[in-house]
């Protein structure tokens, strides 16, 4: 068994040719230039590129495997220059009876998969060619679509307010499922939550919990992401470790703190300001008013089981990283001297020490990445779509009770 370095969710802002994809998603996020960045920069072995039914997408797809730049794994997979394993994958929006919205990622493990997959959903959403178009059905019903054509299905970002199974939709994603449930192999947990959040509902202490980046530009691939232990980097293997079968598992989870996800706490519409009170906070402590968007904290508290999590005997730790641009003082110049010093961004957050640190950036910011690795750095937590802000001085009066 080797152990792995995996991001399952980054998106693609344009085609190689120009085409839109992700409209909200950066220019040079393509599919080669994720691969190279994943590569070269941050250090990650397998990458789950969420936008790859867009034809535009496919057309690339198809052009990188004629040219041999992108080999097809045995085991599943593409291969790119024997460094990164590439994860086909499509994020679509489903819609349920109620109305409620949620985003699911659907997996596959070779091309001609990817294209049967694509082929059914062109039946069913407006546009192909856009990232996370809503395909009028409910999520069961494109689970089984995905199975059908040999794919991997995870529920994506769990509980985000807006576009989410439990933020959005129901309180328990065995009954969205039904019979369903057992087949989904992991969920993913979302910038705004960890592992030991969602530990407070019982209906997933059989699942695996995937810490994923949802990327919208190259800078922000891997500020989460999983290590894995497998045989290999393929497809084959990634599903039997989401399953824990045969020994492979995932080993750890890192992370952002969820204060620094855009949707941790509470957001008044109304006065704009984000919840600091004990959760859940269902109107605005401030104001009063009910017009909110509900933090990932609030809604958990308000569907959560357990007051405590419980953790199952297979869950890996949950590890705390601030991503660098996240760090006060880190910016791209900065940003580039420390990957090209120390080989990779993962060197950089959990490697090296401050005196080498500070040799690149000085002092100050070495100090600050130290703090943020130790997880001392004070946090400002964020919400209604704001991110939260790591910062450099005591903000202690800005904690929020937890659960």
């Amino acid at each position: 068994m080797n152990l792995y370095t995996c991001d399952l969710h980054v998106h693609i802002g344009r085609s190689g040719s120009g085409r839109p994809v992700k409209i909200t998603a950066a220019r040079d996020l393509t599919f080669t230039n994720i691969a190279v960045e994943c590569a070269e920069r941050k250090g990650i072995d397998i990458v789950g590129i969420v936008d790859c039914a867009s034809p535009a997408v496919m057309e690339d797809i198809a052009q990188l495997l004629q040219a041999e730049q992108m080999v097809p794994h045995s085991g599943g997979g593409l291969r790119y220059r024997q460094q990164v394993t590439v994860i086909l994958g499509a994020e679509f929006e489903t819609k349920e009876p109620d109305g409620g919205i949620s985003h699911h990622i659907s997996y596959f493990p070779d091309f001609p998969q990817l294209q049967e997959f694509s082929a059914q959903m062109a039946q069913h959403v407006t546009n192909l060619q856009l990232s996370s178009q809503a395909c009028q059905m409910p999520a069961r019903e494109l689970m089984q679509i995905c199975r059908d054509c040999g794919g991997m299905f995870i529920p994506a970002h769990c509980f985000t307010p807006h576009k989410s199974a439990y933020g959005a939709c129901t309180r328990r994603l065995a009954d969205m499922f039904g019979e369903l449930w057992d087949q989904v192999p992991a969920i993913e947990l979302g910038l705004s939550a960890d592992s030991y959040l969602a530990d407070h509902i019982g209906e997933l202490s059989a699942k695996s919990f995937l810490s994923n980046s949802d990327a919208h530009s190259l800078p922000r691939i891997a500020r989460e992401y999983n290590i894995v232990e497998m045989a290999g980097p393929t497809f084959e293997e990634l599903s039997k470790c989401l399953r824990s079968e045969e020994g492979r598992s995932i080993r750890a989870n890192f992370g952002l703190d969820p204060r620094l996800g855009k949707y941790h706490r509470t957001y008044c519409n109304s006065c704009e300001r984000i919840a600091q009170g004990e959760p859940p906070m269902t109107s605005c402590e401030h104001c009063g008013s009910s017009d909110i968007v509900m933090g990932v904290l609030d809604r958990i508290v308000q569907i959560q089981d357990y007051p405590e999590p419980h953790p199952p005997d297979h869950r890996p730790p949950y590890q705390y990283q601030v991503p660098l641009l996240f760090v006060p003082g880190v910016g791209p110049v900065s940003l580039r001297r420390l990957i090209n010093n120390f080989g990779s961004e993962m060197a950089v957050l959990h490697e090296a020490d401050e005196q080498q640190l500070g040799l690149v950036v000085g002092s100050k910011i070495a100090r600050l990445i130290v703090l943020a690795r130790e997880g001392r750095l004070p946090l400002q937590p964020g919400g209604g779509g704001i991110y939260g802000k790591a910062m450099t001085e005591d903000v202690s009066q800005m904690s929020i009770p937890g659960v």
